[in-house]
């Protein structure tokens, strides 16, 4: 019996011709396979968590059953792949975003022949495989992917649905963002380092998205032709949300300078191909291949290597290539690196000098907090070269009191070129943030606290203005290719305070807290270190920015501790393979 009737349900396997009806294609066929067998589950005409009246059973709390989770997914599943849409979009939480969304899955996606396969789920997650034909006028290729739902219950009536996510829809889907197939509005471009050797996601993982930007960007300019394709057509302000801390903003805050998305546009499936046009960009293939590698040894870090005569980006990675481009894009605060800027600030207004006497207190106190160093250390009796080197706090909090509110903020901007958002690189990026702040939060910015926020990018280019003496605003591509001007700083730092600057990091690292990852590095070097605290860490983001001839590198690493010995190393491995 066991047999027959094992021979019975494989006859149900296949694909049903699905009938024209409202919401449906003509002529697609659908089929959802379950989980651990190839049959098609059938559908009750029944919801999935039941046909109890409220008269018959109270309303039902909790979180969902495995059974009402197992019958809500497949039912929507089944749905999606018949292209139902009006029964699928009603399974979920939000209908009238899940309708909109599964309609233009059809219309603007064109994928017909959906198939979708359950998983094995995870608590009220389900994970499960899409495949499916997408065609173009006559041409129509294969393309599967992997995505998730999760179930959960309605409170007012305890009915289980599909908790609506367009990344249910596909993982790379975001608020606002839809699948579209058809002629590619920017032509491919084949991008290429500094010496004409092509650069791909392939081979260099972390620069996926900027090639995608640049293609945005450049597409049309670099002379190609469009080809068809299936694509991620993001939403026009192309923000990623982040979650707000205590300073009001989000990791994640970014502009998109020159009109373009902060997230670009993204191609999965190639159905015609177009004919590439040729960027060259500044990249150096092999530094940009040092950088891969360092940060892929490394969680949660991101490192850029800028040129400070020029301002050319030679290399930029991240840990998690695939994810959000911290390097060019994060906001985070930069911890005690951010006294680079503060100590030009203190030497121009004449309130420190390198080997004067400056006061390095255990405690200083400012606007109603107490500020102390690391460990509690003070330095008796010591000079400003000392405190700089040993990154006391306490000899910036105690100079406050004799700034204006927005003294930080001007300094920033108008010698280092930082959170005017003006940079064009060539590519999206955040550059910088240093808001007018009062009381402790004005204390707290002189050490890369408070409100300030800045990314690898921001702190390579410190370091870069520190060796040149100037500032000069990265880019990847040249000004030439599309007459562009890039962001020039308003005033350039004295001869005798960028000397004294190159001479308070060139001590730090050689004695200073940057003097192990900078061993050996040479006369023509500095460098700074930095931890920056951050609410519900439990260790501090590590930050380290240096230069050494003609090369300036910065690098942070999330929950590293301190910089020296999180971040400083990756910069150091920087430094020497540009050498």
């Amino acid at each position: 019996m066991g047999k027959r009737r094992r021979a019975t349900e494989r006859k149900s396997v296949g694909v049903r011709n699905v009938r024209v009806r409202r919401g449906v294609l003509a002529g697609a066929a659908a089929v959802v396979v379950c989980g651990m067998g190839a049959a098609a589950f059938a559908l009750s005409g029944g919801s999935a968590s039941g046909e109890a009246t409220s008269e018959e059973k109270s309303v039902p709390t909790g979180p969902p059953t495995s059974a009402e989770i197992r019958a809500t997914s497949r039912e929507f599943l089944t749905a999606w792949a018949e292209g139902d849409v009006a029964r699928a979009a009603a399974l979920t939480d939000d209908r009238t975003a899940a309708s909109k969304a599964l309609a233009s899955y059809r219309k603007d996606g064109r994928f017909t022949k959906v198939r979708l396969r359950p998983g094995k789920r995870s608590g009220a997650e389900v994970p499960f495989k899409a495949a499916a034909m997408v065609s173009y006028e006559g041409v129509s290729k294969p393309y599967s992917y992997a995505s998730e739902l999760t179930v959960v219950r309605r409170k007012s009536d305890g009915k289980t649905l599909v908790d609506w996510r367009p990344s249910v829809l596909h993982p790379e889907l975001r608020p606002g963002d839809r699948l579209v197939t058809g002629e590619a509005g920017d032509p491919p471009i084949k991008a290429v380092d500094r010496k004409g050797a092509e650069l791909t996601a392939a081979k260099y993982p972390s620069l996926g998205a900027v090639l995608d930007s640049l293609r945005e960007k450049y597409g049309k300019k670099a002379g190609g032709t469009a080809g068809v394709e299936l694509r991620v057509v993001r939403a026009e302000d192309g923000k990623t949300p982040g979650k707000a801390g205590k300073s009001g903003k989000t990791e994640n805050d970014a502009k998109a300078e020159d009109g373009a998305k902060s997230v670009p546009d993204k191609t999965l499936l190639t159905i015609a191909p177009g004919t590439p046009g040729t960027l060259k960009t500044t990249f150096s293939g092999p530094l940009q291949a040092a950088a891969e590698r360092e940060t892929a040894k490394r969680k949660q870090a991101s490192v850029v290597v800028v040129k400070p005569s020029t301002g050319e980006i030679l290399a930029a990675a991240n840990s998690n290539p695939t994810g959000f481009n911290t390097a060019f894009q994060g906001s985070l605060a930069p911890g005690s690196t951010m006294k680079v800027v503060s100590a030009s600030m203190l030497l121009e207004k004449k309130l420190a000098g390198v080997d004067k006497k400056h006061p390095c207190p255990k405690y200083s106190t400012y606007g109603g907090w107490k500020f102390q160093n690391d460990d509690k250390f003070q330095i008796k009796n010591g000079t400003f070269r000392a405190s700089f080197a040993r990154s006391c706090n306490t000899a910036f909090i105690s100079q406050a009191k004799k700034l204006e509110n927005d003294s930080l903020t001007r300094q920033a901007q108008e010698v280092f070129g930082l959170g005017r958002n003006n940079w064009s690189i060539g590519v999206p990026t955040f550059d910088g943030a240093v808001p007018v702040q009062a009381d402790a939060q004005k204390a707290a910015s002189l050490i890369g606290q408070g409100g300030v926020r800045m990314n690898p990018l921001n702190m390579a280019s410190v370091a870069a203005t520190v060796k040149s003496g100037t500032f000069r605003q990265p880019y990847l591509v040249s000004p030439d290719v599309d007459d562009r001007t890039p962001a020039t700083a308003p005033r350039k730092m004295s001869g005798a305070t960028a000397a004294a600057l190159r001479e308070l990091m060139h001590y730090t690292a050689v004695a200073g807290t940057a003097a192990e990852p900078m061993r050996g590095l040479g006369a023509d070097s500095g460098a700074k270190t930095g931890s920056a605290e951050v609410d519900n860490q439990k260790k501090p983001n590590g930050w380290f920015t240096a230069y050494r001839g003609d090369l300036a590198s910065a690098a942070v690493v999330r929950e590293g501790g301190h910089g020296g010995e999180s971040a400083g190393p990756l910069v150091r491995a920087m430094l020497l393979a540009g050498s």
